[in-house]
């Protein structure tokens, strides 16, 4: 049987949306107890298991849910209501230069989001020159990364995050930035992963795409999982709502 590597129970996640008002006003509201915005559901008891080895597109139209759902699988949000388990490593490409230091090197910062990917100091050493050659960052490597383009930003995160050596793979729509050749390299990296029998969790607009690199979708709509299907009948299916 198939290992469970990824088990989502009864999720629920509500955010709250503060509108613009005065300190003065909030802290009259807060005192009284009174809500100092409104709330908006953003997920609303999400339930589904990933295997080992799957790789899911998570689909929806925008406001859905489907990133917010991948920042509690990453752990970068905790769910309200249920429960979220992972196991083996987690990679994640939630938010370009999450996890990087602005005041830090390229290199140091290398070392730093290695480490909270599980990484040894002895491993980021090992495949330091793999990472950098694959970001083609070399010249800036020991320039702050507050220089750096959003581009250069996501070329360094990609390549430190790929040779983690994750069991858990998730990106959200972190290709949307970067030129197309290392769209194309960062692509065949995620089929390679995916070969190796990696867990892959995707978010992105690029239907044709997720539909060629996830067997499995999740479609979600206002919070609800509304299907759980196939990736390219669930893309057929947002077409169809779509036109």
């Amino acid at each position: 049987m198939s290992t469970t590597v990824i088990e989502v129970s009864d999720v629920a996640k509500r955010f709250t949306l503060r509108h613009n008002r005065s300190l003065k006003e909030l802290a009259v509201a807060a005192f009284r107890g009174r809500p100092t915005g409104d709330t908006f559901l953003a997920l609303d008891g999400v339930s589904f298991d990933v295997a080992d080895g799957e790789s899911v597109a998570l689909l929806g139209f925008n406001g859905s849910g489907k990133s917010t759902l991948l920042k509690l699988i990453s752990g970068v949000l905790k769910p309200d209501v249920g429960a979220i388990r992972t196991r083996g490593r987690v990679a994640g490409l939630i938010e370009v230069g999450a996890g990087f230091h602005p005041d830090l090197t390229g290199r140091e910062n290398v070392y730093l989001n290695g480490a909270i990917l599980g990484m040894s100091e002895q491993q980021i050493a090992a495949r330091f020159d793999e990472i950098v050659a694959f970001s083609e960052i070399e010249r800036f490597i020991d320039t702050e990364v507050k220089f750096y383009s959003s581009g250069m930003f996501l070329r360094l995160a990609f390549a430190v995050a790929v040779h983690s050596d994750p069991e858990v793979f998730l990106i959200d729509e972190i290709l949307a930035v970067g030129d197309e050749p290392f769209q194309r390299k960062c692509i065949d990296r995620i089929k390679q992963l995916k070969g190796e029998g990696r867990t892959l969790v995707i978010v992105s607009h690029d239907l044709d795409m997720v539909a060629r690199l996830c067997e499995r979708g999740i479609l979600l709509e206002k919070g609800k999982m509304v299907a759980d299907g196939t990736a390219t009948d669930l893309v057929s299916r947002m077409r169809g709502e779509h036109e």
